[in-house]
């Protein structure tokens, strides 16, 4: 009997041991070793532990949708920024856009909040950032690199996962755009008035693709209207000086202000009512036309994308080129509620 008792109690001591070993080995197993996994069906990368949400308006349903920061972020650096620049660049991108979207969440953007008081960001890069789902993913690009440029974004967000940007311990605000022409980035007050410490003037290597030359070309019977000048349209037989004229441009070449027919505008409303590139430009009138040729994409302040991406081929990380672009600044850690 009591050998029986001793035996029994030996293969329960087995019994628990083998359990134990197996519960430890699948613990190990789930445990990522870094901050992203892959789905065993797909082998597309995911992320963990995303616990800051975002709640993103859709203007053409109204609709609201909650997603995890991190989440979003992979959207953003999708849509904002091209799959095959470097890993560093899509990395600082993936920080740049982490930031700007946890200060809308601290300090809610009233032209999303008029719309739906439960929204913060916006897919409209005409308001906030731009945003593309998966389902947009694989339709912007080829079947085949799908997989490829997911998982090169995803691990860009990844590794700098809840990473901000921080001026005098606060957030800032990380603007950033394509290309700056290869003249360099801007001062910030010299595009929108308000002169903002980490948003200044830096010299810019900028990649010969970012480099290319754009032309517009307008009838000069419309320039008027287009411009929301009230006067007499002007006409090729006006001298050159007349239709189009510059007062001021900024040390690195971007046009500030101009005299239009007469009126005075700045380079930012140019920009934007002729829908152009950038305020890096100049132009030709032939005949009944006026050809502007500008270089650059964008207001030029910030982050330039294409730059940040010859900063990572020249062996920069993401913590040096943003540091080059929003002067001052650190690097700092902001996470969810567990």
């Amino acid at each position: 009997m009591l050998v029986s008792l001793y035996i029994w109690r030996r293969k329960r001591k087995y019994r628990l041991l083998s359990k134990c070993i197996l519960l430890l080995l699948i613990v190990i197993i789930l445990i990522p070793i870094a901050l992203y996994i892959f789905t065993e069906e797909t082998h597309e990368m995911l992320i963990e532990g995303d616990t800051i949400r975002v709640q993103l308006l859709l203007h053409e349903s109204g609709k609201v949708i909650e997603l995890g920061l991190e989440e979003y972020v992979v959207g953003v650096v999708a849509a904002e920024m091209p799959a095959s620049f470097p890993l560093e660049a899509l990395k600082a991108q993936a920080v740049a856009a982490r930031t700007y979207a946890v200060k809308r969440i601290q300090i809610p953007d009233p032209r999303i909040t008029r719309i739906n008081n439960k929204a913060v960001l916006s897919p409209d890069s005409a308001i906030n950032q731009a945003y593309i789902s998966v389902e947009e993913m694989k339709s912007r690009w080829c079947k085949r690199s799908y997989l490829t440029y997911k998982n090169k974004i995803t691990q860009a967000v990844s590794e700098t996962k809840g990473e901000v940007l921080l001026y005098e311990g606060n957030l800032i605000d990380p603007v950033y755009h394509s290309s700056c022409g290869g003249c360099g980035t801007e001062d910030s007050e010299n595009v929108w008035k308000y002169e903002i410490p980490y948003l200044r003037s830096v010299p810019c290597n900028n990649h010969p693709e970012g480099n290319k030359e754009a032309i517009n070309i307008f009838k000069l019977s419309k320039l008027n209207a287009l411009m929301g000048i009230q006067s007499r349209a002007v006409s090729h037989t006006s001298s050159n000086q007349r239709i189009i004229k510059i007062l001021e441009k900024t040390a690195s070449g971007r046009i500030t202000t101009l005299l239009v027919s007469g009126q005075e505008v700045s380079g930012a409303e140019l920009r934007s009512k002729l829908s152009l590139p950038s305020t890096i430009l100049n132009w030709v009138i032939e005949k009944d036309e006026i050809k502007f040729i500008s270089r650059g994409y964008g207001h030029g302040v910030g982050m330039c994308q294409y730059g940040a991406a010859s900063l990572a081929k020249e062996g920069k990380d993401y913590g040096g080129i943003l540091k080059h672009y929003y002067q001052g600044v650190n690097l700092a850690l902001v996470k969810g509620r567990e």
